[in-house]
Parts: structure tokens; C-alpha cells; sequence
């Protein structure tokens, strides 16, 4: 892969459209867009490594849905764990599968401080971005703090940067750390924006050291399943493409991601 053509930060104000519309155009796609994701199938591809020992946590699965339409994973790789510095806790698998992919939608929003930040180049994109952090920490939930792009034709997010949020820090030395993440988008049959590729590599500060952890989660063969659940893109049916769930197609140049 080669790097992301990534121009400098422009602080200047938008022009034409002000900040509540920008954040209610985009939220309102991050909507369409999760509702239309829950009814697509694709592969996930998990890889989390400690450099430090060659530790490796690897696995892969598939999302489906079950002949009564039912979402379900099914796994068709996943060696035995070599990671010993570190284990990988429920929080860490839930945020694999459900935060790293990071969607912002309309009813999300009172959670969350948004703040504008300025204007950027992502390769051939001209984006918006934002910085966003949770209001406050309610209960056990998890949040995401850190940078969006979006982009400012279709007003969606194609570029997210930061860490699920809190850290969790128990009685008895009980540490779960996070690392900060970066995700990529591309766009699936000219709609929508889908995750397709997370990295991290970040150093967890631990009471007992530092450990260095490396992610890399890859999202592929995203097909959208033959179901009689409509999905909609700003008000109009989305027309599955002939053949049914035919493997779909990306339409638009990404961001790229940097060099693995």
C-alpha cells in the first residue's frame, strides 16, 4: 500500500454550510449507514501483536446470517493464542468488533462534545474534521475519543483516529489498557463508506511497564445479503445490485493507509 497523501490541517472556517448542519448531515448518513451495514456479510481478519516477545493473538471470521435471516459469526481460523505479555479480555474482543469500525450516529450525539477543528486533504478527498470525546463516562458503557474525517460530498466518515474509552483500572492491580487506533473507509456501491482496514501501534503504559501492542484488522468481501429489509441513502431505496449478494465493488479511491 502506498502512503496516504494526507495535506496539512486548514483551522480556516467552512464556508456555505455552517457546523450544526455539517454534524447533522453526517450523523444522519452514520444512521443509514449502520442499518445498512447490519445487513451486509463480510470477513474479518484479527491480528494483535506484542513485538516485544513475537506474541500473537490471530483470528478469522466470517458474518453471516443463518436461513431464518439471524446474524451470526462463524469463525474459520483461530490458532492457539501465543500472546503472554498481555491477554485479550472481553472488552478488547468487543471493541475488535463493534468500536474499531467507530459509527457516529443522530442518536448519539447528546453523548458526545464535537468540536470542529478545520478542513483537510485525505488523498482525493476534501474532508471536515472533528474532534469528539465523550460527555461523560455513564456506567459500564464504552465510548470513542479521538479524530473524524468526513467527507464533504457525501457527508460521511471515512477516516476515524483514537482509543475506546475508559481505560479500566481495578482493585488488586486489575489493568485493562487500550491503544489508539486508526481506521480507514471505502466506499461500497457508490453509497456507503464501510471499514475496511484498522491499524494500531501504540505502547500501554502498565503499573508493572510498558508493553508495545501492534493491530492490524482487515475487513473484506463485504456482500449485501438477499433479505427483504430495505436499506435507504437519503430517502431512496438501495438497489441491490444484479444477482443478488454479488460481492460489491468500491467505487470511489479510499484514504490510503500507510505501508504495513
Amino acid at each position: 500500500m502506498v502512503l496516504a497523501q494526507e495535506g496539512p490541517l486548514d483551522p480556516a472556517p467552512h464556508k456555505g454550510v455552517t457546523t450544526d448542519e455539517i454534524i447533522k448531515h453526517f450523523t444522519t448518513k452514520e444512521s443509514e449507514f449502520q442499518l445498512a451495514r447490519d445487513q451486509y456479510t463480510y470477513r474479518q481478519d484479527v491480528r494483535v501483536i506484542t513485538p516485544d516477545d513475537n506474541g500473537e493473538y490471530h483470528e478469522i471470521f466470517d458474518v453471516l446470517f443463518n436461513d431464518q435471516g439471524k446474524r451470526l459469526e462463524n469463525v474459520v481460523f483461530a490458532p492457539q493464542s501465543s500472546l503472554n505479555l498481555i491477554s485479550m479480555s472481553p472488552e478488547d474482543i468487543d471493541d475488535i468488533r463493534h468500536r474499531l469500525p467507530f459509527v457516529l450516529t443522530s442518536e448519539e450525539i447528546p453523548e458526545y462534545q464535537i468540536l470542529y477543528v478545520g478542513q483537510q486533504q485525505e488523498d482525493e478527498l476534501h474532508c471536515y474534521v472533528f474532534d469528539i470525546a465523550p460527555k461523560e463516562i455513564v456506567g459500564k458503557k464504552r465510548y470513542f475519543q479521538g479524530r473524524i474525517w468526513v467527507d464533504d460530498r457525501d457527508f460521511q466518515i471515512v477516516k476515524t483516529y483514537g482509543k475506546t474509552v475508559p481505560d479500566i483500572r481495578k482493585k488488586k492491580g486489575q489493568e485493562n489498557l487500550f491503544p489508539k487506533f486508526t481506521t480507514w473507509r471505502e466506499q461500497i456501491d457508490g453509497k456507503y463508506w464501510f471499514p475496511t482496514y484498522t491499524k494500531a501501534d501504540d505502547t500501554l503504559h502498565f503499573s508493572t511497564g510498558d508493553i508495545r501492542i501492534r493491530e492490524i484488522v482487515k475487513y473484506s468481501d463485504y456482500k449485501r445479503f438477499g433479505s427483504n429489509v430495505k436499506i435507504t441513502y437519503e430517502g431512496q431505496e438501495v438497489q441491490k445490485a444484479p444477482g443478488g449478494d454479488d460481492k460489491t465493488q468500491q467505487q470511489v479511491p479510499p484514504p490510503a493507509p500507510p505501508p504495513k
